[in-house]
């Protein structure tokens, strides 16, 4: 019987984040749609923090993004 290796789940890194930590205080532009779109499923909802990799503030800040790019008209409400 051939053993395999386990191998370890990587885990994903907050892609806003630098090496020196979490900048404050964390925004996420609006008007870079996307940028905002990878965030997003295909019926636009958004990526849960373990499926995005985003750090809480700077998933905190992509919700507010993308909300205020859905109210601008930059991105749609419901998938197309």
């Amino acid at each position: 019987m051939i053993r395999t290796k386990k191998l370890r789940p990587t885990k994903n890194r907050c892609k806003f984040c630098t090496k020196d930590g979490c900048p404050r205080p964390a925004f996420v532009d609006y008007k870079d749609v996307a940028s905002l779109k990878k965030l997003v499923s295909a019926q636009s909802k958004l990526f849960s923090r373990k499926r995005s990799g985003l750090c809480a503030p700077f998933q905190r800040a992509a919700t507010l993004a993308v909300k205020r790019a859905r109210f601008v008209g930059l991105m749609p409400y419901v998938g197309e």
